[in-house]
């Protein structure tokens, strides 16, 4: 099967007629690349046979991949209380109470961050708004979770001094929430699939907790094709992708190739917001055994865990955000020998960024959650912002960025990403760091796999603004004309 995509434009040639271009896509791959003559019209040997699509001068790039998604709860977010934004602790409450009267039942609430709130998350607060329905509000970083009474009681957890459980309490909890029936969620997951190709997404990385592999097969024999999907296992599960004899990159049977294995993900430490990211330095007014963040997994465990997967045949994706946190997880990555990510590396110590790029292993980034830190990390990280989400310090050492959202924590949508890379700003203030920023050109290579480019699967995302050249806004605001997954159609705008 063969389609033609005409008079399509390259970025960073503003201006220029002679960077339109055919593209030939035969059986899903680039098989041709004609240059169109200076006049701007199709050359006369250029007889297309099968379909084509005329882009009109739009840009066409390769299609973009989200490489850190929690894909299922991102897609429930519109079943549940959006918190994002709130500014206290008593308007969570106010909010409760309206969504009490008109959603009774089990209220689950997401988007919270309190770090900088006067007042702090308590059962208390939430009693008074829904004395009697159990209310789960989880955090915007995804680490804490904030019940009242009636949820604290039916979680095993009855005369908890403050209602508000974290890191591994709070994983429990995110995992065994049961509010949606499969065919709900399925159905959730089908539009947030839809709106991911409407941003110009052709694959992601699903980190969802549980044992997603018959979830995503069900899905796509259901119909949903919109989406390449590599999907992780935790510890819990880690056995059984053994004993199944599942790799790394394995391409799951009866999925038309859109479903693989993807790594083993651990979490070693906790969070920014939650005070729990393990960090060299002491939190400001902490004290005691966590007053420089959790551990959630020990060195040794670390070691141990790690090559047990990679012996496998699987790779390892660690969670670390503390800089103490990646300098553990490089050194363990060192000692097995094994291949993989560490994901979020937001607070790295100076000499660990050359390690990354000495042991090959990739930095999984979400630079969305950099404007949502910065105020936060001022206070939490003083004095060490400097090297918070040091971008451009890790691609001049040379080390491999891969950019995503880590949704629902940040929105689903690579323009985000790469508007926050490249400015690092979203409002009117001056960019944060300036020195960390990196070219679009950089943003948008660790957002895509492909290349436009003879032999290329045709995974392609046609937009209305050239991303060289265009503003902050215009970047996260960016109109997506189509998106090719594999020479098919998934989101036409055209």
């Amino acid at each position: 099967m063969q389609l033609t995509l005409t008079n399509a434009r390259i970025p960073g040639e503003r201006g220029l007629i002679g960077s339109l271009i055919n593209v030939v896509i035969t059986d899903g791959i680039i098989s041709d690349i004609q240059f169109v003559g200076a006049t701007g019209a199709i050359s006369l040997d250029f007889d297309p046979a099968g379909e084509t699509i005329d882009l009109g001068g739009r840009y066409l790039i390769p299609g973009m991949w989200d490489t850190h998604t929690h894909f299922t709860s991102w897609s429930m977010l519109l079943q549940r209380l959006n918190l994002e934004g709130v500014s206290s602790a008593s308007e969570v409450g106010e909010r409760v109470k309206a969504r009490h009267v008109t959603h009774p039942g089990t209220m689950v609430g997401f988007g919270w961050r309190g770090s900088l709130w006067e007042e702090e998350p308590h059962f208390s607060i939430l009693d008074a708004a829904c004395p009697d329905e159990e209310v789960y509000l989880f955090s915007g970083d995804g680490h804490s979770v904030w019940l009242n009474t009636t949820a604290l009681e039916a979680r095993g957890h009855a005369g908890h001094p403050t209602g508000l459980l974290v890191e591994d309490d709070c994983f429990a909890i995110w995992g065994s929430l049961g509010d949606l029936s499969p065919e709900e969620l399925d159905k959730a997951v089908l539009e947030g699939s839809k709106a991911a190709a409407a941003r110009g997404i052709v694959g992601i990385v699903d980190f969802e907790m549980g044992w997603i592999l018959p979830d995503w097969r069900r899905r796509i024999g259901n119909g949903n094709d919109y989406l390449q999907v590599e999907f992780s296992v935790y510890t819990e599960n880690l056995d059984r992708a053994i004993e199944t004899g599942l790799r790394t990159g394995d391409t799951i049977a009866s999925t038309e190739g859109l479903l693989r294995m993807g790594n083993y993900k651990l979490i070693s430490d906790g969070s920014l917001n939650t005070r729990t990211a393990f960090c060299h330095d002491p939190y400001p007014g902490l004290t005691g055994k966590h007053a420089r963040g959790m551990l959630n997994t020990s060195y040794d465990q670390l070691v141990a865990l790690m090559t047990k997967a990679s012996s496998a045949g699987i790779n390892c994706s660690i969670h670390a955000i503390g800089d103490d946190a990646n300098t553990f997880a490089l050194n363990a990555f060192e000692e097995v020998g094994c291949d993989g990510t560490i994901e979020h590396a937001q607070l790295l110590a100076w000499e660990d960024i050359q390690r990354f790029a000495e042991l090959g292993v990739v930095a999984s980034v979400q630079p969305e959650h950099a404007m949502d830190d910065r105020d936060v990390a001022d206070v939490l990280w003083e004095g060490r912002t400097d090297r918070c989400f040091p971008f451009a310090s890790m691609l001049d050492a040379g080390v491999k960025l891969t950019m995503g959202s880590d949704a629902p924590v940040a929105p689903l949508d690579p323009w985000f990403a790469i508007a926050s890379a490249v400015e690092r700003t979203r409002d009117t203030r001056e960019p944060w760091h300036p020195e960390q920023r990196i070219e679009p050109q950089a943003a948008i290579d660790a957002s895509v796999r492909t290349r436009v480019a003879v032999g290329q699967r045709a995974d392609l995302c046609v937009v209305d603004i050239d991303p060289l050249y265009a503003s902050v806004e215009e970047l996260r605001t960016m109109p997506v004309a189509a998106t090719f997954n594999g020479g098919r159609l998934t989101h036409n705008a055209l």
